[in-house]
């Protein structure tokens, strides 16, 4: 619009020649939701980017209770001392969340939320807490992926963790801007169809993914001055207070048995489910290669392997199921390559469209990166200049995207459409009820799941 001049002078009128242009959000913010040594006030989604930041809000790792040993040979002025740790039986719980963001960001995680669902002393957890967790990151934009890592082992049936992968798949549905990130709540290949297949339902599966088997980890478990250390085998040692002691205890009365016996404990590795190492896998992969690459054939860091070996002839049921299409992803130890994330399936995966999680997040990403971007054009007049305006800012895009190779096709026009105009993609009804509509056509790349060499005889010729 010109400027107005009525009194002589020298006037500048700055002219905007550069096209409005889409700012790429971001790909790979898990939502984390656990319980937690302490509860921040208020209860609410808190932003970190390391671990140190999580301690700082939340606290430590649940300082786990032990069952201890101690044989010692002969009883009077012995010459030999064995010990023997496990875990309690008798305190159960395991609370996983400070351990799954420790693997999330060995695995290349970065910034994330963590929302509490409650402090290790509740009682029972329930799917309640994790409901109220879940439906807290309603109010939150940045968030683009939903971990639940300790649910899987926490709650007190299939069916309330069936029901929680439920709820967080209709959260991504409603919002459209979020994937779920699931764990297989069982470590055998025959339960899957009753424990988690039959519990979370058929509705909105193409947004999200499930992950087995658990994995060993290298990580210790957490211990403080008021862990039980308990020992109901060995009397000749009641001169110590371990079948009621304390860590702490235990060390003023005995310094010597309780190195002995923290280093014991220090060699129980956490028993993790896959997910927060899942969550910084596509993490790092959406930061190195694109949000488009499959999460798969991608190693994972900080741990000695999968609690089960799944061999191809049990894959093909996890992988392709042709009765519900709830595919589930496997972590695989191959020789001389570590564990691997061996596959990359939505839970949709007999659907063609969205089979593959790199399709389905590459269109919440564009979805999401030109929705932001076309907020200026509201309440802008419906007419060609502003068609042509958003037509140009949405081309410009999904060029550099198709560049990137996150689209496939020879030219521009082969891998993406970007549609608007009357009697295109509006009527003149349409333009009178205040619509404008855009429409946006991508040839996604797809992962080569299969790799298949065809072998032959070839004939002597000469």
């Amino acid at each position: 619009m010109a400027i107005t001049v009525k009194t002589p002078g020298v006037y500048i009128e700055e002219i905007s020649v550069f096209p409005p242009s889409v700012a790429p959000v971001a790909t790979a913010i898990p939502a984390f939701i656990g319980y937690t040594a302490t509860v921040p006030s208020p209860n609410v989604p808190i932003r970190i980017t390391s671990l140190l930041e999580f301690v700082q809000f939340f606290g430590g790792p649940f300082p786990q209770n032990f069952d201890v040993v101690v044989t010692d040979t002969p009883v009077v002025n012995p010459t030999s001392r064995t010990i023997t740790v496990n875990l309690s039986s008798s305190y159960p719980k395991k609370f996983y969340l400070y351990q799954a963001l420790q693997m999330y960001f060995d695995n290349g995680g970065g910034p994330c939320y963590v929302r509490s669902a409650g402090d290790y002393d509740t009682a029972t957890p329930s799917l309640a807490d994790y409901e109220a967790a879940l439906d807290s990151f309603l109010k939150e934009d940045e968030p683009t992926l939903l971990v639940f890592p300790d649910a899987a082992t926490l709650l007190s049936s299939f069916d309330d963790y069936g029901s929680l992968v439920a709820r967080a798949l209709r959260q991504c549905n409603t919002l459209q801007d979020r994937f779920v990130i699931s764990d297989v709540p069982n470590d055998t290949v025959a339960g899957v169809d009753a424990d988690y297949r039959g519990k979370i339902g058929t509705n909105y599966l193409k947004y999200g993914a499930a992950y087995m088997p658990f994995v060993k980890s290298l990580f210790t478990y957490g211990i403080n001055q008021t862990t039980k250390l308990i020992d109901s085998n060995n009397p000749s040692l009641d001169n110590l207070p371990l079948n009621d002691g304390t860590a702490n205890s235990i060390a003023q009365v005995d310094p010597q048995l309780y190195q002995q016996i923290l280093a014991e404990i220090n060699k129980l590795k956490v028993t993790l489910p896959p997910s927060g190492a899942v969550a910084g896998i596509y993490a790092s992969v959406d930061r190195d290669r694109g949000v488009w690459k499959a999460p798969a054939n991608v190693s994972v860091a900080s741990i000695s392997g999968p609690t089960i070996a799944i061999t191809n002839a049990q894959q093909d049921n996890l992988n392709v199921d042709a009765t519900s299409g709830k595919s589930i992803n496997v972590l695989r130890a191959f020789t001389g390559k570590g564990t691997l994330v061996w596959g990359a399936r939505t839970l949709a995966g007999n659907d063609n469209e969205w089979r593959y999680v790199n399709v389905r997040r590459l269109f919440i990403f564009a979805e999401e990166s030109i929705k932001k971007a076309t907020e200026f054009v509201v309440f802008e007049p419906n007419d060609a200049n502003t068609w042509l305006r958003v037509k140009g800012l949405i081309t410009s895009f999904l060029t550099n995207l198709w560049r990137d190779g996150a689209l496939v096709g020879a030219t521009t026009d082969q891998a993406f459409f970007v549609q608007v105009g009357l009697n295109e993609t509006m009527s003149a009804q349409d333009i009178l009820e205040g619509k404008m509509i855009v429409r946006v056509g991508l040839a996604a790349s797809r992962p080569a799941e299969f790799i298949i060499l065809q072998f032959m005889h070839k004939l002597q010729e000469s």
